[in-house]
């Protein structure tokens, strides 16, 4: 299927990279001035920013209630960005959109960026919430059946390898994964996968700027070929927790978040993989406005509450 039309038309708009150093603090302050103001976000029962005290140190997190009830399953929510963009704002519609669609509690992670932060800073945070998050259940009013964890991208990334790090520490308590898109091989040899090259140049994320823009993670002290970097290298992959893997036709980090839901399955962990049509890397960051996009919302809940999900076989 070709690139859906309101994408394109979007990126028919975006100007080529012209070759320049990419500069974090312009490129953060350039995101930030695109957020939609308070009035125009999906309205839910409460938002609340606060602080996680984690072994990590303080982590900002922020936490959307969607409807007032005596329980909730938690879902703990890594934004993307390549490791040195994102943050609790940029990432709001999407944090809300999960609560609002899944029903759970969402603790969205604030967690610290590269290169100001060297790894394993971010992904500490991000571990780091989750634990506190179990840790503070009773006044999270956490079911006790439910604690996800989800991320889009470099949050993708982050999610996947929250999850080796629990089990390697002998915490059980997560028992979902959501990876939206994720990047979970930073070794960007374009002949490892086909939708590299596939998917190469003109879908917004381009192959020849994964290097550029992952540097600022990889040259801090992260080793593309460590399995918490580059979580699809884990040789083991047993034990970890039932996964949902949204990819993107047209982007070129599709195959190996695929190969990872294989790798899962192979594993004898429940994975279910799902190709999203017409759509590049960070639809559901960027393209959420449309409905066959949106719906990846809805079968993010389908997938933590056991229902059967509405989407096309």
């Amino acid at each position: 299927m070709t690139i859906h039309p309101e994408i394109a038309k979007v990126l028919r708009s975006i100007p080529a990279p012209d070759g320049s150093p990419l500069d974090p603090v312009a490129m953060r302050a350039g995101e930030a001035a695109q957020v939609p103001p308070l009035e125009d976000r999906i309205p839910l029962h409460a938002v609340e920013d606060t602080i996680a005290s984690t072994d990590a140190g303080e982590v900002p997190v922020r936490i959307y209630t969607p409807v007032d009830a005596d329980s909730y399953g938690l879902i703990v929510y890594l934004h993307g960005g390549a490791f040195f963009l994102g943050s609790l704002d940029t990432h709001d519609h999407v944090a809300r959109s999960l609560a609002k669609e899944t029903g759970h509690k969402v603790i969205s992670v604030g967690y610290r960026l590269a290169p100001e932060a060297a790894f394993p800073a971010g992904l500490a945070d991000s571990y780091g919430v989750v634990r506190w998050a179990a840790e503070q259940g009773q006044a999270l009013k956490w079911n006790g059946r439910t604690l996800a964890v989800a991320g889009d991208s470099s949050g993708g990334n982050f999610a996947a390898a929250v999850t080796a790090m629990a089990r390697e520490d002998g915490f059980s308590g997560i028992t979902h994964q959501i990876l939206f898109y994720p990047s979970l091989d930073l070794d960007f040899d374009v002949d490892r996968y086909a939708s590299m090259r596939e998917n190469a140049e003109g879908y917004g994320l381009e192959t020849a700027g994964l290097k550029p823009f992952n540097a600022f993670y990889l040259e801090n002290g992260a080793d593309p070929a460590d399995p918490l970097v580059s979580p699809i290298k884990r040789v083991d992959l047993s034990g970890l927790p039932q996964a949902l893997i949204l990819t993107a036709e047209h982007d070129p980090l599709r195959d190996e978040g695929e190969l990872y839901g294989q790798r899962l399955k192979e594993a004898g962990v429940d994975a279910t993989v799902h190709r999203y049509a017409g759509a590049n890397h960070g639809f559901v960051a960027n393209f959420s406005w449309l409905p066959e996009f949106y719906r990846a919302f809805r079968e993010a809940g389908d997938f933590l509450n056991g229902t059967p999900s509405d989407r096309p076989a």
